[in-house]
């Protein structure tokens, strides 16, 4: 007998999962977290730990930095961050999950959203994949422009919550790379 995919009542406890590297989390992350919650009972934010990249952050940094951003968000505990490797359809099965929540922010994301959905489908066709548009004043973040912004020394505020500003400007500082580009 499978799970089942949106069950109500009391005995129901709807439990989703948002996938990334969080390489740094960004505003548009904490969007897609906080309006995920109205799709679930409870959210897992899934730190992946995948070694085919060179994250700036260590997987326990990025929690950290996810934990204290939603702190300053209010969440009341229906979010958890936790870390992972492998499948993703793997470990929603091992939390008893039956969604995958994903942010769009542009056609061109959509392609691999989809090929993506289709692939978790076909190993395990009770996990539904979700995807939701991001706000529009943040359609344009993606943390790989985050961290070129933090490393030519650009304005954070906007863009990454306040200890995901602090903790780039110092990582950026103690390696020599940021460039004020206010004085350029």
């Amino acid at each position: 007998m499978g799970r089942s995919v949106g069950a109500t009542g009391p005995e129901s406890h709807r439990v989703a999962i948002y996938p990334g590297t969080f390489d740094p989390v960004t505003m548009g992350h904490i969007d897609i977290a906080t309006r995920a919650l109205h799709l679930c009972d409870k959210l897992i934010i899934a730190v992946g730990d995948n070694r085919n990249k060179s994250p700036l952050f260590s997987v326990e940094q990025r929690m950290a930095l996810i934990r204290e951003s939603l702190e300053l968000q209010g969440v009341n505990g229906r979010i958890v961050v936790e870390a992972y490797h492998g499948l993703t359809v793997g470990f929603a099965q091992k939390k008893g999950a039956t969604m995958i929540v994903r942010g769009l922010r542009a056609v061109t994301d959509f392609e691999w959203e989809f090929q993506l959905a289709l692939i978790n489908r076909t190993q395990d066709p009770e996990i539904e994949t979700v995807c939701l548009m991001t706000s529009q004043e943040y359609s344009f973040l993606s943390a790989s422009m985050v961290r070129e912004l933090a490393m030519l020394g650009g304005k954070l505020e906007e863009v990454v919550p306040p200890p995901v500003a602090v903790a780039l400007r110092t990582k950026f500082d103690a390696q020599g790379m940021s460039a004020d580009v206010r004085d350029v």
